[in-house]
């Protein structure tokens, strides 16, 4: 039945591949664990399936998955095969304000002692270690704290007291050693008989019955472990089609295909991705605008390409996607990375490429890549490094490509990623990318609301200013607790007001709901039961404005105070009781226009100003300063520009030499732009990068392949 949903009619094709799956499912036993999945997915209405478990056409058929393997060529041999020995392994997303809940459908659907959650070993870091045995031997925090500056700059060798010698020779020793046990934050397993039959449990804090085992020692123990985890995007997208249903604009979720959406492609091909989730970083957006590419399959390409170790291999990569002429590096790899223009680019490719070039066994190919990813180095890379470059030999593979395809398997070294799992992540990406090009108030809505992005707030009102959305409020009549929208309106929801209760949100709300809109601000403070703090956050973020345009906010807070319904303070009222005629006089003097005061408790109350762009305040510096604008950095590629930079975000990573370096995200008020500090920069202006005072950014304006890049040359605060 499920096939008959996938794909209406069942060819030989996907017959023949569900018949085969099974096959594998049953022989190894199997079967329950994907029927208990089955179940366990029917507990939410959104879900994203993911890891090697999406390239199984039975998983796409019992909907754990949301992507066809065949469509998209999964191989189905990374997650099972006749000589895997590791059980089957499926991620399954849920909206991560869901999740506790589907734990809990768990374990009443399975039952409380069939089912426990697994646990994460803590480890000792050296600091740790040595504040602890510090402890132990009756050194006071303080103590420790002081010696601790003076290790960690000169090093643990250059000591000369006895016993901080010692009691560094014993932290050495604890460091990775377990320290105490939590729980894994989605991690559990469900067996036939009580779980205390079969391990020792504990309890963790949060009430549920706990494995003494991480999800390693979980699995040697024969526990099939499944993960169930929170996703935000999930819930942005949850929350962008209901805030659509209020405006009776429905999406049928059986007739959506994102992913033939010719606006939505054309909008990822120019890195407009912001809020996008998988790809919204400054690097994939930059990837974009580089290759023009916004289909399906580029998409996944790109998603897995983007890791640390493969810098080089992403330039070529973008060269021979433009047009570069390429030959496999061996004519047998040519039906295995032939989609990544001969790049290996997916997990699944390190194992194809040693079974095809060396002849490892699927089983061996599958441990290779395991030693790669997991960094495990030392003996067992060296012994597999020898049966690669040995088999290589015996199959006539010269030992230049030998070498050149070796390397390029090191840049699996850390995290990467299966086809199957970046597919998966892929389809959520075309969803939320869908909702930004056709509902994008709804959706920057949804993204605000449930935080978590790449982005602080303030990038995010930015870039929904530049897509043409209006911003309004916060307001005491017509925010909710969560920002929403409406037509091409975002409202800004209570929860952006920092300090303001979640008691006075909900207050608010319910009031509004049971008597109506307050219709001054006497009713307002009247209807009210806040405390003094709510009522100055209030104010401070502009939610009463619009009750009293002609006042300005200190006494906007006065009226506020003196009429509320709890009972100012003695001394409240001595501050805010004015004579009458001065609070006549002062709304006389008033215009609509906030002073350089209010924007500035405004702007500490959201992390953002109302109307404005933050450079805003700074205005007074940025007057007569000569200055190229962010939207125009265009028009001088190969020129030295000054530009305003207000910062995004950043993010630092190591050269081959050690050396740090940073590519910082800036933005002025017309666009965002991508920079790079190489090492030398990097360690001279590295302060500067840790406030949010804006910066005068002086570099070269560089196009890297066709995405803009400034190289930067000089910082100096705004100002100075």
């Amino acid at each position: 039945a499920g096939a008959e949903v996938r794909y209406g009619e069942v060819n030989d094709a996907i017959l023949e591949r569900i018949t085969y799956e099974l096959g594998i499912i049953k022989d190894k036993g199997f079967a329950p664990y994907f029927l208990v999945m089955h179940d366990i997915v029917q507990m939410s209405s959104r879900t994203c399936g993911r890891g090697s478990g999406a390239a199984s056409i039975v998983s796409y058929c019992l909907f754990i998955t949301n992507v066809d393997p065949i469509a998209h060529h999964l191989y189905f041999e990374r997650f099972l095969s006749p000589s895997r020995l590791d059980p089957p392994d499926i991620d399954v997303d849920f909206a991560w304000d869901e999740r506790d809940g589907v734990f809990a459908a768990v374990f009443e659907r399975f039952g409380r002692e069939h089912c426990a959650r697994v646990a994460n070993h803590n480890c000792f870091r050296l600091r740790g270690a040595v504040r602890e045995t510090g402890r132990c031997y009756g050194l006071s925090d303080t103590q420790i704290s002081e010696a601790e500056k003076k290790l960690f700059i000169s090093g643990l060798n250059e000591l000369d007291d006895p016993l901080w010698q010692t009691i560094c020779r014993i932290a050495t020793k604890l460091e990775e050693l377990p320290k105490e046990i939590s729980m894994h934050c989605g991690g559990l397993v469900i067996t036939p008989r009580p779980v205390y039959c079969y391990a020792p449990l504990g309890l963790s804090s949060d009430g549920y019955p706990l494995l003494a085992w991480e999800k390693e020692g979980t699995e040697m123990a024969s526990f099939v472990k499944i993960d169930l985890l929170g996703n935000r995007s999930l819930a942005v997208i949850r929350d962008t089609l209901a805030n659509l249903e209020e405006e009776d604009i429905h999406i049928d979720q059986r007739l959506w295909h994102p992913t033939e959406d010719e606006p939505t492609i054309a909008a990822l091909a120019k890195g407009d991705s912001m809020g996008v989730f998988y790809i919204e970083s400054p690097a994939m957006r930059q990837l974009q605008k580089k290759t023009g590419r916004g289909d399906f399959e580029h998409i996944v390409i790109h998603s897995s390409i983007i890791r640390p170790a493969a810098n080089a291999f992403i330039t070529e990569y973008v060269e021979r996607l433009r047009g570069k002429r390429w030959e496999p590096l061996h004519p047998r790899l040519a039906y295995i990375l032939d989609e990544t223009y001969g790049i290996l680019c997916y997990q699944e490719d390190v194992s194809k490429t040693a079974v095809a070039l060396a002849g490892f066994s699927e089983s061996d190919a599958d441990k290779l890549r395991k030693v790669i990813a997991k960094k495990a180095g030392g003996e067992k890379l060296r012994v597999y490094r020898q049966q690669f470059f040995d088999g290589c030999s015996a199959n006539n593979v010269s030992e230049e490509t030998t070498q050149k395809i070796w390397e390029m398997m090191q840049s699996f070294d850390g995290y990467s990623f299966c086809k199957p799992h970046s597919a998966s992540y892929a389809m959520v990406s075309f969803q939320s990318a869908y909702l930004r090009v056709h509902h994008p108030a709804h959706f920057m809505a949804a993204v605000l609301s449930n935080q978590g992005g790449y982005y602080r707030s303030q990038a995010y009102i930015s870039e929904a200013r530049r897509m043409g959305i209006h911003i309004e409020g916060p307001d005491l009549n017509l925010s909710r607790i969560a920002y929403h929208a409406r037509g091409n309106t975002l409202f800004i929801g209570l929860m952006a007001i920092a300090n303001l209760t979640m008691q006075a949100r909900v207050q608010i709300v319910e009031e509004r709901k049971r008597r109506g809109a307050f219709s001054d601000l006497k009713d307002a403070s009247s209807r009210l039961n806040l405390s003094r703090e709510d009522w100055v956050s209030l104010v401070e973020s502009g939610c009463c404005d619009s009750l009293a345009l002609h006042y300005r906010r200190s006494e906007q807070l006065r009226i506020l105070l003196t009429n509320s319904a709890r009972e100012p303070e003695s001394d409240q009222l001595e501050l805010f009781t004015r004579p009458k005629q001065a609070a006549v006089q002062t709304r006389a003097l008033v215009q609509v226009k906030r002073t350089e005061d209010e924007l500035h408790r405004e702007f500490s109350a959201l992390g953002f100003l109302r109307n404005s762009h933050p450079l805003l305040l700074w205005a007074q510096y940025l007057r007569g300063l000569t200055r190229v604008k962010a939207s125009e950095l265009g028009r001088y590629k190969g020129r030295y520009v000054n530009l305003i930079g207000y910062q995004i975000t950043q993010k630092q990573v190591m050269t081959k030499g050690g050396q740090s370096m940073s590519f910082v995200s800036f933005e002025d008020e017309t666009a965002l732009y991508e920079t790079v500090l190489f090492p030398d920069l990097y360690q001279r202006f590295h302060p500067l990068l840790s406030s949010l005072w804006p910066l005068v950014v002086f570099g070269l304006v560089q196009d890297d392949q066709g995405a803009l890049v400034v190289e930067v040359q000089h910082l100096k605060k705004v100002g100075s």
